[in-house]
């Protein structure tokens, strides 16, 4: 089993670490953010110190990792990364933390899987730079205090509302919110994704891929990767149609939908009349659980406009009865 510290690997070995930025004009969208996050960059900079820590939270693949690089390239000091659900014990986050170099971008991704009890011990190591560790048990146990090398925690997550109130407040450099992308960002991303992997990609493929996104930059790229894979194995050149065929193959469609999600539609609008369905009796149509449907389905759905969410249940819009019989939508973005 992996310990903590084998857990903390450079993100770069990441497979898509070709394709993720690593200067801040590469990175496309989130431009208010990125304006924030650079002006406590900046700052700490001049003061001769690490920034203040600071949260990322959105939709999965909207960039929130590569932000995190970015904070560290940018510091010129290195980045260490774990994730919530390898911190298990104190002493897994006694061990990160004791042994980060000095001036260390520590990224927690979905750092909402903390348990409570490992986030009361990051409080005072996020406040105050120590660490309390209790030693011994009953009428002998005593706190040792351990100070901390200087560092800057970035955490990601995806759930934000189950980070608490207080761990969420010791985020003093600013706690963000990345949203999904809009076609002309992941056009401009395709492209640049294109240009890396040596790709010929028309602007009529380009703008294929990007309606197909799910509004999502990792999803871009990984459709980019599996269309030109496609292209390859039928040794034909990159085209609309072959973007189309292979799309068809994938199961993806124009809207970047797939067969699960035109499940959930058609089994809100066949079983349940079109709602409102309460979310637990949709989940068990589905045989899916509630925290899939909400957190992986719906949140895209809910973009394009085809469900709502309602005090009494899902509700399939007329935009998502209009999808289901085939009909043109003006949902797309």
């Amino acid at each position: 089993m992996s310990t903590p510290l084998e857990i903390l690997l450079p993100l770069s070995n990441s497979l898509d670490a070709a394709l993720r930025p690593s200067r801040w004009d590469e990175y496309v969208g989130q431009k208010q953010v990125k304006a924030n996050v650079r002006i406590s960059i900046d700052a700490a900079k001049k003061r001769g110190s690490m920034p203040e820590h600071i949260l990322f939270y959105g939709p999965p693949g909207v960039g929130k990792t590569t932000l995190a690089h970015l904070v560290a390239a940018t510091l010129e000091v290195p980045l260490k990364t774990t994730s919530g659900v390898a911190i298990e014990r104190a002493g897994d986050l006694a061990a990160i933390l004791t042994n980060l170099e000095p001036n260390t971008v520590l990224f927690i991704d979905e750092i909402h899987r903390l348990s409570r009890k490992i986030e009361e011990l990051l409080y005072p190591a996020l406040e105050s730079g120590h660490l309390d560790i209790i030693l011994g048990k009953g009428p002998s146990a005593r706190t040792v205090e351990l100070a901390l090398p200087p560092f800057t925690l970035v955490g990601a997550t995806t759930r934000v509302a189950e980070l608490s109130g207080p761990l969420r407040s010791r985020f003093g450099g600013g706690t963000y919110q990345l949203d999904f992308y809009g076609d002309d960002d992941l056009r401009d991303i395709i492209r640049r994704s294109a240009k890396l992997l040596e790709l010929d990609a028309p602007d009529d493929v380009i703008e294929r891929i990007a309606s197909r996104s799910r509004a999502t930059p990792r999803v871009a790229n990984a459709l980019l990767k599996r269309v030109r894979d496609f292209s390859q194995v039928h040794e034909r050149p990159l085209s609309a149609e072959l973007c189309d065929e292979a799309c068809e193959l994938f199961g993806i469609d124009a809207y970047g939908l797939t067969k699960d999600d035109r499940r959930y539609l058609e089994t809100l609008l066949k079983s349940f009349r079109g709602g409102p369905a309460g979310v637990q009796a949709l989940a068990a149509a589905l045989h899916e659980d509630v925290d899939t449907m909400e957190h992986v389905y719906e949140p895209y759905l809910l973009r394009l406009g085809f469900i709502e969410r309602s005090p009494r249940g899902r509700i399939l819009t007329q935009r998502g009865r209009s999808y289901l019989n085939g009909e043109k939508s003006d949902a797309m973005f």
